[in-house]
């Protein structure tokens, strides 16, 4: 069992900043978004890390999770997974939530999924191989991905439905720790972005 999964999500964009959905669009990370990324890395080198010299290290086959994994210390030896892809929004890429409100008013991308994309049942049971991979191995492990993925998968890591996805934030740059408290799947730390002020 996995002593420790960190979470990671990938640096600022200007989708991200603008608050757009960026599904599969490959959009690049912004200077702030890099710089972020590094201060990441630097906190990553010191305890209780201390690098993480034995850890699985994954990362989504997207650019700006990859170069986040990169500039962070952990391209060289990241593995790329499509199950770490971000949502599929399918009609609705590329648009705010107040534009998609105002196509569909009352929407949750929880509950509803999107048009042409992902659905919560699709989402499910991708970020359900991540966990179950994740809770199999014998080491730390460090995902690098996006946000509503990355939220998705700490909501089936505590056993959740999916919905409770919805509930919690995840910024730009942010680490987080999935772990165990008295033998169950515990939050040990979430939406931690010290490293950047």
């Amino acid at each position: 069992m996995a002593a420790r999964v960190l979470l990671v999500r990938h640096g600022q964009t200007a989708w991200s900043l603008s608050g757009q959905h960026t599904g599969r669009t490959d959009v690049p990370l912004l200077a702030e978004g890099r710089e972020g990324a590094g201060r990441l890395g630097e906190r990553l080198c010191r305890a209780p890390f201390d690098g993480l010299p034995d850890a699985e290290v994954r990362t989504s086959p997207l650019a700006r999770a990859r170069e986040t994994c990169a500039l962070a210390g952990f391209g060289d030896r990241a593995t790329e997974w499509d199950a770490l892809l971000e949502w599929d929004y399918g009609g609705y890429e590329g648009l705010t939530p107040a534009e998609i409100q105002r196509r569909a008013p009352g929407w949750l991308l929880w509950r509803d999924g999107a048009p042409g994309g992902e659905g919560p049942a699709d989402v499910t049971a991708r970020v359900d191989g991540v966990v179950a991979w994740a809770r199999a191995a014998p080491r730390d492990v460090v995902l690098f991905a996006h946000g509503h993925v990355l939220r998705a998968v700490a909501a089936r890591w505590l056993g959740l439905d999916l919905a409770f996805g919805a509930r919690i934030r995840l910024d730009p740059a942010s680490l987080s720790l999935l772990g165990w408290a008295y033998g169950e799947p515990a939050l040990d730390t979430w939406n931690d972005t010290g490293h950047l002020r």
